[in-house]
């Protein structure tokens, strides 16, 4: 006797409810995220359609896509129905969507509000798993003239060289800098770090007469602004 799936196959339903013709007839956004990334896992198994395997994997990161892109192959793999080739896909179309939003947030020119500082780069730091410090380098209209990673892996004033900050910025013109930096833990408290390299770096910037505009502490869904809490 041969044993009955116990989850009806998705080649069984309807073709409204089928993911693939879902999108087909009726567009993308009316997919729900377990939909879509059926679609990009492609098939289920006998218990358990290319939806439920979905709606597992996304109830581990609690329905979070950004905690989903973070996950390694390995990680991914590790789920039941995954192999090496659905945890690429999943891991290259997620990628895609955020390269997709670095290029939204490249058509951002001028800064006018510590918003536009998170739009800009959320995308580069907000789904890594260690610190990074940015800077923003301004002219006298608020335009981005470069933005340059100064440091990796923390920011503290040794790691942190001041004099390449303030050497960058004037042969590039600029007349404020934004500093930038991000908490893998999530956590949006500046620690005593924080504050202590942003006065350095203050100091030193008004003896040639360059601003320091703001500081933001980004993570993966918002953010810290010393200027928006006046404590620059």
């Amino acid at each position: 006797m041969h044993d009955k799936p116990t989850s009806l196959s998705i080649k069984n339903w309807s073709d409204d409810d089928k993911p693939r013709e879902k999108l087909v007839h009726k567009g993308r956004s009316v997919l729900s995220d377990a939909e879509l990334i059926a679609i990009l896992i492609g098939s289920g198994s006998r218990s358990e359609s290319a939806v439920e395997l979905s709606k597992r994997i996304l109830a581990s990161v609690d329905n979070n896509l950004n905690e989903l892109g973070r996950l390694s192959i390995k990680q991914l793999m590790a789920f039941k129905g995954i192999g090496e080739a659905k945890a690429v896909s999943i891991a290259a179309a997620l990628e895609v969507g955020r390269r997709r939003r670095g290029e939204d947030a490249a058509k951002i020119k001028k800064i006018g509000s510590s918003k536009d500082v998170y739009e800009i780069l959320q995308p580069l730091l907000g789904d890594l798993e260690h610190e990074e410090f940015w800077i923003l380098f301004l002219n006298n209209s608020n335009k981005v003239l470069h933005k340059a990673q100064l440091s990796k892996g923390g920011i503290t004033g040794t790691l942190v060289d001041v004099r390449i900050v303030m050497k960058q910025a004037l042969e590039l013109g600029a007349v404020a800098i934004i500093l930038a930096h991000n908490h893998p833990s999530g956590t949006l408290r500046p620690s005593a770090a924080d504050k202590q390299i942003t006065q350095k770096i203050k100091v030193a910037s008004e003896t040639l007469d360059i601003k320091v505009l703001d500081h933001l502490i980004i993570t993966q869904k918002s953010y810290y602004s010393f200027a928006d809490e006046k404590i620059l």
